[in-house]
């Protein structure tokens, strides 16, 4: 019999691609009409541009195996993520640097006098931060706060910041310098023919058969082993319910020219329904586009629903029982292995995915050599 792989993005396509260099037999299915998951990139009919169809990605990553693969299967161009943000009329750069702090606060301060101005608008009484909103006083003091970070989050995540966990702002820097790169890690970059390009590459392996627009539950055939990347619960059914995730809706539109002179311009005004403006011809400047039709994509976060695309999972109280639940399914069913994003309900960056999904790889190897049962997971979920 052979393997299945449930799903076209990067932990599947990895998985595939390593079961079938060492001769094995596999069968991955997606249900979408293209690989790439909700990396995938194509050319916009009308304008030419390469357009990240499911929201913007740049790959950026300390972890040199990773940078390694991926460059494997497509050149990939430096990119600096350089955010711009609209905070009540007027506009500023992200992450929080000293650029930031000296417009808003209309000073010309260095970066030690900057340093002890935000120590002291910061909220000393917050010691141990229990939520998002705690950890943003304790950082950054009131006014930051409201200015970039309460209307944006409440949009993004449909709740009050004081909801959600503090780990979440963690991921956030403040830099006392001018540095505008939005990642502080050593490799960033684009793929120049883009992310759907780079899978494709991936997947092009003999013993491999690629199967689109099919769905894991209409498959009858048997295999010996199932690699699902798709909706944890969705798996099971949703026999304990569904679990949390927000959504994304694009709203396209066209322009002349250069629209934004940016890739990403968030706004922060809760008064203002999207979240950010991307502008796709930004994401690739080696193209050297500077004149004709422009593209660009408004987003508006929601709760996501049953026919809808699932983005970021909301693990909240509610969610996290039910996590536990699907987790323990998960365990007791043999013959399957869950991994990615949706597979184990959980935010991860790309380049994450493709760690994992490389250490997954080395896990199979010594298992299937021993001749013992494959995991359920192949990382701890309990951390």
């Amino acid at each position: 019999m052979r393997y299945c792989v449930v799903g076209g993005g990067f932990s599947g396509a990895i998985v595939a691609r390593h079961l079938a260099e060492k001769g094995r037999q596999v069968l991955l299915i997606d249900e979408r009409a293209h690989p790439g998951g909700n990396c995938h990139t194509e050319r916009d009919a009308s304008t030419g541009v390469m357009v990240h169809r499911y929201g913007p990605h740049i790959f950026h990553t300390a972890d040199r195996r990773a940078w390694d693969y991926v460059r494997r299967f497509g050149t990939f161009h430096p990119y600096i993520n350089r955010v711009k943000a609209v905070s009540q009329g007027k506009i500023y750069t992200l992450p929080i640097s000293l650029l930031t702090i000296n417009q808003f606060f209309g000073t010309t301060m260095g970066p030690a006098e900057a340093r002890r101005f935000i120590a002291g608008k910061a909220d000393r009484t917050i010691t141990e931060p229990r939520n998002f909103e705690e950890q943003a006083l304790s950082m950054i003091g009131p006014d930051l706060y409201r200015a970039f970070f309460y209307g944006y989050t409440r949009k993004q995540w449909g709740i009050e910041p004081a909801e959600l966990p503090a780990s979440i702002l963690k991921r956030l820097p403040v830099r006392f310098s001018y540095d505008d790169n939005y990642f502080t890690h050593p490799w960033q970059g684009i793929p120049e023919a883009g992310y759907t390009a780079v899978i494709r590459n991936i997947l092009s392996v003999p013993g491999l058969e690629i199967r689109l627009g099919a769905r894991f539950e209409d498959i009858e055939e048997p295999f010996a082993h199932v690699f699902y990347t798709g909706p944890l619960d969705r798996f099971f059914g949703f026999r304990n319910g569904r679990l949390g995730y927000r959504t994304l809706d694009f709203e396209r539109f066209e322009g002349e020219g250069d629209y934004q002179g940016t890739a990403v311009m968030n706004y922060c005004d809760e008064t203002t329904p999207w979240t950010r403006i991307s502008e796709h011809r930004h994401f690739a400047p080696w193209e050297n586009i500077t004149s004709g039709r422009t593209v660009c994509f408004k987003e508006f976060s929601r709760l996501s629903g049953r026919n809808d695309i699932p983005y970021y999972p909301i693990r909240l109280v509610d969610e996290k029982k039910m996590l536990g639940e699907y987790l323990s399914m998960a365990r007791a069913t043999a013959g399957v292995s869950f991994l990615g994003r949706l597979g184990t309900y959980r935010y991860l960056d790309m380049d994450v995915t493709v760690s994992e999904a490389l250490s997954a790889c080395d896990l199979i190897n010594q298992t299937l050599e021993s001749g013992q049962q494959l995991p359920a997971f192949f990382t701890d979920l309990t951390a």
